[in-house]
């Protein structure tokens, strides 16, 4: 494959998915740095539809798709599938950037960080959430001293949501998102607090919630709807993290509690007002008044950030993803960062299953550390069922009520959707 060494040319850029992929086709330009030059999914019929809209060269075939020339892949497929394919293209010379879960099991995490430090190439993880407006300015004021150290932090992320557009985007009974625990979409909460603190998870507990209205036998997801997690950090602060489908609001939300005060976003979600609290007993002379409530501006490139989706998120993830291959630097949200997310995520999800108990998360960045689980491959995937690995659920196996089976299949026929897991309808 050949690569392009003039740092000042676009990157050419290939895109693994052509639903939420398109998101990040829509926002390469000049401006940005990228090029799209080639798109893959094994959904043929989409592909060519997309393809076409975009002029670019599709792949059904993701060995085929490595082979075009460009620069760096771009993986937007299914959760819980980034790992293996982030590696297959740091392989194939490309540098990577991966949404969702870097890996779903902690074996994963390691060879991910081992393939990443071989190959020499860039990979970032692309969770969108701590580049929301007044993340951004949480992360400024922390740094700049604003509220002193962290001692507690909380991040929310619940999306409530109607039953059938849920099941617009989780078709088959296989579908990753009806078999998801609760704690492995933990980044959208965790991330944000991560950036603006530059902190580390060293431990997890978790228990879950399960709730009728959202998850078996009423619906076809089989798997709880929420928990709270509980995260010690390596400068020994917790952080309280929750979410993730429960019913009863949808809202992100993210608490920073220092030694001298609070920043905390609006409500519900982080894209706007910011506020910043003092009790007067801990005011510096000269300090920011008792109670701040303001709307921050953008740190720069406003006009493209406020355009882009999640809050502007998908654009900064992107830009920093162009602007760390051309400083030839690994991003602020690398590899190691990105894994322990994950980490949280299946290590909180052990915890459930005990009611709690606490479990270690690994420095990834130290080998004798990660190598005690590079042969670790528990996972709650239907693919993956075998002895030893969990349920979804802290009931175990739920089956979904007839009624339930029925509806979702009526949803997904009419869709299009014909995979081999459609239930009669």
């Amino acid at each position: 494959m050949i690569r392009s060494k003039n740092a000042g040319k676009l990157l050419r850029v290939g895109v693994v998915g052509v639903g939420r992929g398109q998101s990040f086709a829509r926002g390469m330009n000049e401006k940005i740095g990228m090029k799209l030059v080639a798109l893959c999914d094994t959904w043929k019929e989409r592909l060519k539809t997309v393809g076409r809209q975009y002029r670019v060269a599709t792949y059904a075939s993701y060995e085929k798709f490595l082979e075009h020339e460009m620069d760096a892949v771009i993986l937007a497929n299914y959760f819980h599938q980034h790992a293996p394919f982030a590696i297959q293209a740091l392989r194939a010379g490309c540098h990577v950037m991966s949404e969702t879960t870097a890996a779903k099991t902690m074996a994963e995490c390691v060879a991910l960080c081992r393939e990443v430090e071989r190959s020499g190439r860039i990979y970032m993880f692309a969770e969108n959430y701590p580049y929301m407006l007044a993340v951004q300015e949480m992360r400024r004021l922390y740094q700049a001293g604003e509220i002193g150290a962290v001692r507690y932090a909380e991040g929310e992320y619940n999306h409530a949501a109607d039953e059938d557009w849920r099941l617009s985007i989780s078709p088959g009974l296989r579908h990753w998102r009806n078999w998801l625990p609760p704690t492995y979409y933990c980044s959208h909460a965790l991330a944000p607090l991560m950036f603006v603190t530059d902190t580390l998870p060293v431990r997890v507990n978790a228990l879950s919630i399960i709730e009728e209205a959202v998850q078996s036998p009423r619906t076809v997801r089989v798997a709880d709807p929420g928990a709270p997690i509980l995260v010690r950090m390596d400068n020994g602060s917790v952080f309280r993290i929750w979410g993730l489908m429960l019913s009863s609001i949808h809202r992100v939300r993210y608490e920073v509690h220092g030694e001298r005060g609070l920043l905390t976003t609006g409500d519900p979600l982080p894209s706007g007002m910011l506020r910043i609290y003092h009790e007067n007993w801990l005011r510096k002379t000269g300090e920011k008044p008792h109670e701040t409530l303001y709307r921050p501006d953008w740190p720069d490139h406003g006009n493209l950030a406020s355009q882009a989706g999640h809050g502007g998120g998908d654009f900064w993830t992107s830009f920093h993803f162009v602007r760390a291959i051309r400083a030839r630097r690994q991003p602020y949200l690398d590899c190691y960062r990105g894994v322990s997310m994950s980490a949280v995520g299946i290590q909180g999800w052990r915890s459930c299953l005990e009611e709690g108990k606490p479990y270690p998360i690994p420095d990834f960045r130290n080998e004798y550390e990660r190598r005690a689980f590079e042969n670790d491959h528990w996972s709650p995937f239907p693919e993956d069922a075998g002895p030893g690995q969990p349920p979804p659920s802290i009931l175990g196996y739920v089956s979904p009520d007839r009624k339930a089976l029925e509806r979702a299949g009526r949803v997904w026929k009419g869709m299009g959707y014909k995979g081999k897991d459609l239930p009669p309808v």
